[in-house]
Formats: C-alpha cells, sequence, structure tokens
C-alpha cells in the first residue's frame, strides 16, 4: 500500500490526512489549530478513535512536531504505510505553476514571490512546506496549487480592462480559486453523466464560495479572480463589488488599506448582512423572520443565479449544474431556491430527490429534465493526495 500525506497549512492551523491515493481510503486524519496563541488544540483520528490534546503550539514547525509524534505513537506507522510524498495545498501559484510540482527552491522562491497577490495564505502555505521538508526530509514535497485548474483560461476570461503595462507588469489577471475542488468535482460530474464533453456550471458553496463554467473538462470561466474576494457572496467576503466603494470609503473615513481589507475580506459577505456567516444560522433567523437576514439570503441566492446565467451564455447550453462543498452538498433549501425560477435553462429539482440525505454522488433533477443538477461531494485532499502520487511515481 503506498500513502500520501497532504497538509493544508493555514495561518494559525494545520489540517492534514493520510489517504491512500488509489482507494481514497483516510488511514488518518487531524488538525491544529490556535497555532502561536496561549491555547492550542490537536486532534488526530484514526477510524473511530480521536486523540486531542491542548497544550501551547508556539509554530508550525512544533505543530507539525506534535503531528508526527501522534503518527508515531497512536498510529498508524507512516514507515508501514508505505509513505510515498507529501502534498501541500497551495493557494497562489501565480503564472507559472499550472500544475503540480515537486517542490525545490526555484519553486519556494516562486510561490514567495506571489505571495503579495495572496498574502492571507501563501505565507502560512510556505511555513508548512518548510517544516515538512525539515521533519521528512527524505520524502517528494509536492506542491498543488488552487489556481493550477484556471491557469489556462481563454484570454477574455482572465483578462481585467486595465492599463495592459500595468497589468502586465504587476501580474494583475483573473487567477481563479478553489481549482482543486473545480477540477474534482467537474471531473466526478461528466463521470456520473457519462458525458466527457459536457457543459457544466460548478457552485463550490461553502465559507468561501465560487463557480465555474467548465466545457469538456476544462474550465472557460471562474468567478474569484486576482483574489478570493470577487465574485458570489460569501460568508465573510463580499464577492463583486464597485472597485470605487474603495476610494469612496477612504475619502469619507480615511479607512486606509489594511482596514479595507479587512472589511471586505472579514466582516463583509453573509456576516455583514444578517451578522452570521453560518448559512445554518441565518437560515435559523430567516425562519425566525429576522428581516435583515431573508434580505441577505436574497442578495446571496440573486448573486449566484446571475453567474448560472452568464456562465450558460458562456458555455452556449448548460448540460449540468454542480453543487459542492459545506453548503451546496448539505443545504436542500439552498438548491431548491436556487433554481425556483431558473426553468428557462432546463433547471429544476426533484423535491424528494433534493431532500434525502446522502455523501453520495447524485442527480437530484426528474427524469426527462432539460439539465441535470447533480449534487458531487468535494475531496480536495484526495484529488491532491493523486495529482501527487501521480507526479513522484
Amino acid at each position: 500500500m503506498a500513502t500520501v500525506l497532504v497538509i493544508n497549512a493555514g495561518s494559525s492551523s494545520i489540517k492534514y490526512q493520510l489517504l491512500d491515493p488509489d482507494s481514497g481510503e483516510v488511514r488518518a486524519k487531524g488538525l491544529v489549530e490556535r497555532i502561536g496563541e496561549d491555547s492550542g488544540r490537536v486532534e488526530h483520528t484514526v477510524g473511530a478513535d480521536t486523540t486531542t490534546a491542548e497544550d501551547p503550539i508556539g509554530d508550525h514547525a512544533a505543530g507539525l512536531r506534535t503531528v508526527l509524534g501522534l503518527f508515531e505513537s497512536v498510529g498508524p506507522d507512516l514507515l508501514e504505510a508505505g509513505l510515498t510524498a507529501v502534498g501541500h495545498r497551495v493557494v497562489q501559484g501565480g503564472p507559472h505553476i499550472t500544475e503540480a510540482v515537486i517542490i525545490n527552491d526555484e519553486i519556494l522562491e516562486t510561490i514567495d514571490s506571489v505571495s503579495t497577490l495572496a498574502p492571507l495564505h501563501n505565507p502560512a502555505n510556505l511555513a508548512g512546506i518548510k517544516v515538512a521538508s525539515e521533519l521528512l526530509p527524505d520524502l517528494p514535497q509536492v506542491a498543488v496549487c488552487d489556481t493550477a485548474f484556471f491557469s489556462d483560461l481563454p484570454a477574455a476570461a482572465a483578462t481585467y480592462a486595465l492599463d495592459r503595462q500595468v497589468a502586465t507588469e504587476h501580474g494583475i489577471r483573473r487567477y481563479g480559486f478553489h481549482g482543486t475542488s473545480h477540477e474534482y468535482v467537474s471531473g466526478r460530474a461528466a463521470a456520473l453523466l457519462d458525458d466527457q464533453q459536457a457543459k457544466l456550471v460548478v457552485l463550490h458553496l461553502g465559507n468561501g464560495a465560487s463557480a465555474s463554467a467548465v466545457r469538456a473538462g476544462r474550465p472557460v470561466e471562474t468567478s474569484m479572480g486576482l483574489t478570493p474576494v470577487e465574485g458570489l457572496v460569501m460568508g465573510t467576503r463580499t464577492g463583486d463589488i464597485d472597485p470605487a466603494v474603495i476610494f469612496h470609503l477612504h475619502r469619507v473615513t480615511g479607512m486606509g488599506v489594511d482596514e479595507l481589507e479587512d472589511l471586505f475580506n472579514k466582516q463583509s459577505g453573509m456576516k455583514g448582512l444578517t451578522g452570521h456567516n453560518d448559512m445554518r444560522e441565518v437560515l435559523q433567523l430567516v425562519e425566525d423572520g429576522d428581516e435583515h437576514a431573508a434580505a441577505g439570503l436574497e442578495v446571496y441566492l440573486h448573486r449566484i443565479r446571475k453567474y448560472i446565467g452568464a456562465y450558460a451564455a458562456v458555455l452556449g447550453g448548460l448540460d449540468a449544474l454542480v453543487f459542492t462543498a459545506g453548503v451546496g452538498e448539505n443545504n436542500p433549501l439552498i438548491r431548491a431556491r436556487t433554481v425556483a425560477d431558473l426553468q428557462f435553462l432546463g433547471l429544476e429539482v426533484d423535491a424528494q430527490r433534493n431532500e434525502e440525505e446522502s455523501s453520495e454522488e447524485r442527480i437530484i433533477s426528474p427524469e426527462g429534465a432539460g439539465a441535470a443538477v447533480l449534487v458531487i461531494p468535494t475531496n480536495e485532499e484526495l484529488a491532491i493526495a493523486r495529482q501527487a502520487a501521480a507526479l513522484v511515481s
């Protein structure tokens, strides 16, 4: 058996899974959180058993040392598990990293050089890579970038109408994010439909949210842009907004760049509209008659429907709409409300199929619908593991 350890290092956390890339079996998984704070927490799960520990975790190196210690003391033993590679999620690969790559000094420099495009993510990703390289020096380290799937977007989709010289000099273009998820889900959707030429709109709806238009396995549009702020309304991010709002707020309030970035990234979206970024809490407020929550939900749904219509036009038709990620996979009300006014595109859901709780890939549209509606659970860790395994083999 061969396995891959997948690491997703955030600014104050490390998520990890040990997977068999062939079968998809998760041998172990866990989370290190509150890195650098007064009290840290580690969860390490093997099968049905979870080991927890709460102690200060000074930095990513200490966190990953704790994880490797748990593999030794609780299991599974990494040597016996046939560990062949470590796969790292990297948010921004820039224009140069367009596929999974084995990490060397040049790749580290490239990831670091585009950190200005993802200042909340790439530095943490780099920290995870450097620590894993130090603690597991005999294993190939592989970077899989969120932006890679969208690296060959058509120029008309990737290009902003900004002064060309400025855009070229500073690498300003539509990069797209959640690419590992969109690639995995669109591939599974094509397999479920038995149509490798399918025209798909994929909705990755979680706390972060994005849409993509995929034709014959390749993306032709995506909602996130230079950064993950653009596009759909998200848990705490604005999504599409007139960029002149920044100029206006600066002039009338004196807000600086850091304050505006925090406002757009962490205080807006559903949290800004309703007070909550968890869709379950928002829907409970709507049920309780909260007017702000009801209005916020309409903004959220309106933006999604607008993107579906636009992407159907870009694709020249639509074979299927695909829901994935936390909200998309688990919230039948959001799915039903999303397609309620889109019958003209052939989209509708079967009420019984839509309400059934399942963790399986499935079609929730009625027989004979003009376009299929699918729910495909995303699995970014498995996608990263498979890309890493294929590369090192």
